[in-house]
């Protein structure tokens, strides 16, 4: 592929973040496509057929290229079960409130990754991307003989190289910035407590290491802000938390009111519903568990789904996983189309303010 080729895929340099939990479901890539941006699935926590259904669905709702997300899978040994039991005995009380037990923790910790890169590569979408790690190169190679643009999220400059050497399209350059999981290739305990890495730092650092194009994911939640991300040079701008509230998102109507909820004040990286840092807004889950929590993905996530699931029922954002990132509260309640439209028209304002200002 082409370096320019990412600008092909849509009209306008906006990507819809694959929000894995039912967020990004078909009908909101497919309003996201029609407008003229890039929508995404999110592959994540779903079987190969639930992915390939939903793949269905998608292609009868637009026309458009669109993109599959994919998690890889988790190498290295599994989590110290004596930890996992250890945070499974802390949330005891979180099962009794929520009348449900807790969920078992030996379950695949692939997410079902070959079976899905089988339904992708027998019957090709126009863009994949995989987040918590980097494929071999014969994978990247076996999607660009059937026309796959591919994509690897990055959190830093030296992942972004690593994408490049192993024949990546592109890559999702992801700030500190941005809600839910951190897309880091390795999730190393040594580095808690590290501030991150902003995004605009972090764009300039990886167009500085590699020449693959970029997509910039972090906090976006308005044009001008697209146009602060080109400016640094990224190539597209990729918005999760923007899309949460639309009426075609599948996000939970209590995570959709909280994002601007004055109850929640603040976003928060915490392993406490995942076992993996992801930002997310700050509830009683978060403040009592999240101290607590081991590096332990996905064995915290199967552990925590049930409560998870409990708490939406109830009706109870504070035992729910809030995902979100940190311009949470500029979030617009607007039909997903109709955002596309009103931040492509804001960031054309911000690229002609900028023109004038370079030319007076």
């Amino acid at each position: 592929m082409s370096p320019t080729a990412l600008n092909d895929l849509s009209r306008f340099p906006i990507v819809q973040a694959p929000m894995a939990g039912g967020a990004s479901c078909p009908e909101l890539v497919g309003a996201v496509c029609g407008a003229g941006a890039l929508g995404f699935l999110a592959g994540g926590y779903k079987t190969a057929g639930g992915l390939y259904q939903e793949i269905k669905r998608v292609r009868t709702l637009t026309a458009r290229p669109f993109g599959v997300n994919l998690f890889m899978p988790q190498d290295g040994r599994p989590a110290d079960p004596a930890a996992v039991e250890v945070y499974r005995h802390q949330l005891a009380g979180e099962a009794t409130w929520y009348e449900t037990p807790l969920g078992e923790t030996d379950d695949s910790r692939d997410d079902a990754y070959d079976a899905k890169l089988a339904i992708l590569l027998e019957d090709p979408v126009p863009v994949v991307s995989f987040t918590f790690g980097c494929p071999a190169k014969e994978t990247f190679h076996a999607f660009d003989r059937v026309g796959t643009y591919t994509i690897v999220t990055v959190t830093s400059a030296d992942e972004a190289l690593a994408a490049e050497r192993a024949g990546a399209d592109a890559v999702c350059v992801q700030g500190v910035e941005a809600g839910g999981h951190q897309g880091t290739y390795r999730d190393d305990p040594a580095d808690e407590g590290a501030p991150g890495t902003g995004l605009l730092t972090l764009v300039t650092q990886v167009r500085e290491a590699v020449a693959l194009p970029i997509v910039a994911a972090g906090g976006i939640m308005r044009g001008a802000q697209i146009a602060a991300v080109l400016a640094a040079g990224a190539d597209a701008a990729q918005l999760g938390t923007a899309f949460l509230p639309c009426p075609e998102s599948g996000a939970h109507p209590l995570h959709k009111r909280a994002l601007t909820d004055p109850l929640f004040t603040r976003t928060a990286l915490t392993r406490a519903f995942s076992g993996r840092p992801a930002r997310g807004l700050v509830n009683r889950f978060v403040r009592e568990h999240g101290p607590y929590a081991p590096a332990a993905y996905p064995e915290v996530h199967h552990l925590t789904a049930p409560l998870r699931k409990a708490a939406a029922t109830a009706g109870d954002a504070q035992g729910m996983a809030l995902w979100a990132g940190q311009g949470h509260r500029l979030a617009r309640e607007l039909p997903a189309g109709q955002l596309v439209e009103v931040l492509a028209a804001e960031l054309d304002t911000a690229l002609s303010g900028l023109a004038h200002r370079s030319a007076s």
